[in-house]
């Protein structure tokens, strides 16, 4: 059985840069997960803080009552290019919940505001590339209607690398 907060404690989701400190410690994190993981550095996919910004992405955190950053993730647009992105694409990146909150839903809740936005912003495809190393992530990913899809982006070559579409 899992207890859910009440609505009123619900973590609140909030648009930030990928600049801001609350996200360079998320992704600090995420990356230490990535590096324990997989036995590497972590992530190395080259990330600008703009490319996340209106009208071209968006990212997202949610904070507790008390206004600690709990889970992460935003979406970037991409279009056909050397890396085997498609026109009309929105890369998700960072999906990220920090132990703690694991369990209260806050993946779906950004994976949803994400899909809607990138959507609202004209794109036509999510996708998001994964490792086998990440079951959590694959089943969050398949239980909300992504199938795997050819191989883009920085990892395309990696064995351990998985690649997920689904349209918008």
């Amino acid at each position: 059985m899992s207890i859910q907060p009440a609505p009123s404690l619900a973590p609140t989701l909030r648009p930030v840069s990928f600049g801001h400190p609350d996200a360079i410690a998320l992704n600090d994190r995420v990356q230490l997960e990535y590096a324990e993981r997989y036995g590497d550095e972590g992530d190395v996919t080259p990330l600008d803080p703009t490319m996340f910004d209106a009208p071209r992405g968006l990212y997202l955190i949610a904070y507790d009552a008390q206004g600690t950053p709990l889970a992460t993730g935003g979406w970037r647009t991409q279009d056909a290019n050397e890396e085997a992105y498609a026109d009309g694409d929105a890369e998700l990146k960072r999906m990220y919940v920090t132990p703690e909150a694991r369990g209260l839903g806050l993946a779906r809740r950004i994976l949803a505001a994400l899909e809607a936005d990138a959507r609202a912003a004209g794109r036509t495809r999510m996708v998001l590339e994964t490792g086998t190393k990440q079951p959590e992530a694959i089943a969050l990913y398949t239980s909300s209607g992504y199938l795997p899809c050819a191989k883009f982006g920085h990892y395309r070559f990696d064995e351990l690398s998985r690649c997920f579409a689904k349209p918008l």
